[in-house]
């Protein structure tokens, strides 16, 4: 299976980060590709089970669903249900950790998906750095990084 990687180091705490990384209905507040986006069927953002349906910047729609939460771990998992992309079997995590000597926060983000073999090494390329390394970008500015 393709696993796509991508991870950073934020100048925040990490009970500050994950305020804002919890809410599985807040990419648009912190990822500069998603324009939009809610929960499917009126479920609370941190429900294990919860979908969530959002809009691209170019008019993509990926709809997915959210599989744990651990506010102990400040880890999150979910799968694509839909998308645009040539992908099957998509599961990622989202994961917090402290750094305790500067009082910032790193983030890790990585997905195992399948895929045709033709498709792998543009797709893993396209998550990593469109998707996991412009979101981390962009939540590190957030914060002031």
């Amino acid at each position: 299976m393709p696993t796509a990687y991508a991870s950073v180091l934020i100048t925040a705490s990490v009970a500050r980060v994950w305020d804002a990384v919890r809410d599985f209905n807040g990419l648009p507040s912190w990822h500069p590709f998603v324009t939009e986006s809610r929960i499917e069927g009126g479920a609370r953002a941190d429900q294990v089970g919860c979908i969530r349906a959002f809009r691209l910047e170019d008019g993509g729609f990926i709809r997915e669903k959210l599989l744990s939460l651990s506010d102990v771990d400040r880890s999150l998992t979910y799968s694509i249900l839909e998308s645009p992309m040539d992908l099957s079997d998509y599961t990622a995590t989202l994961g917090l950790m402290p750094v305790t000597d500067i009082n910032a926060t790193f983030v890790e983000w990585q997905a195992e998906f399948s895929c045709p073999a033709e498709k792998e090494k543009p797709l893993v390329r396209q998550i990593e750095q469109g998707v996991f390394q412009q979101g981390l970008a962009s939540l590190k500015q957030r914060f002031g990084g």
